[in-house]
């Protein structure tokens, strides 16, 4: 059986476990918080990140975005990246969207945790301003459409479903559900869906 090693609370490793949900895959979800003394995260993956997903022979493969595109091949279930090349750069430029937005946010929150006085105030501007700018950008794309890429539901959602519900958890103070209604009307939607209902980070 596939493990998937990741936090419950990193956007990352939930994006993997939605698609791994959507796409019926039995795994086994090991906990390993990778800044912990004890953590094995950097025996699987030299850059000490998560997720790293372990095949049935040891193999690791990350990150998310690897990680996705297999388990997307992996099964013929719900396929969540178009086979079309425009249709699949679209949803890859989503995905890459909500993932740099991703990284800004937690750039931000990292920061955050330090003491006041350690803290850049100019660091914290740059990353904050492209969580904006991001966040701009899949509001004005997105419109009045049901989905971000195409007609139906696929990996575009997910990313952007993931990085909406990491600015709750940690950057909740930017109020970006009163500013991009579609987005929020969209982060809805996806929480009537079990995989995303099951994977909501704890408050930690």
């Amino acid at each position: 059986m596939m493990k998937l090693i990741g936090t419950p609370t990193s956007p990352y490793t939930r994006k993997a476990r939605i698609v791994l949900a959507e796409k019926r895959i039995e795994y086994e979800f090991a906990i390993d918080i990778p800044y912990d003394a004890q953590t094995q995260v950097p025996v699987y993956n030299p850059l000490g990140k998560v997720p790293v997903l372990l095949l049935d022979d040891n193999t690791a493969i990350y990150d998310s975005r690897v990680i996705v595109e297999y388990l997307d091949l992996a099964s013929p279930v719900a396929r969540l990246i178009p086979e079309d090349t425009r249709q699949r750069i679209q949803v890859r430029r989503w995905e890459a969207l909500a993932d740099g937005c991703t990284d800004a946010a937690v750039a931000v929150a990292v920061e955050k945790r330090r003491p006041a006085e350690l803290q850049s105030t100019g660091w914290i501007a740059r990353q904050s301003a492209k969580v904006d700018r991001a966040l701009k950008v899949m509001a004005d794309e997105l419109g009045a459409r049901s989905w971000c890429s195409g007609e139906s539901f696929n990996l575009s959602d997910i990313a952007v479903g993931c990085c909406l519900g990491y600015l709750d958890l940690r950057l909740s103070e930017i109020g970006w559900r009163r500013t991009y209604l579609n987005l929020a009307k969209l982060s809805e939607k996806l929480l009537l869906r079990a995989a995303f209902r099951d994977t909501v980070p704890p408050l930690a």
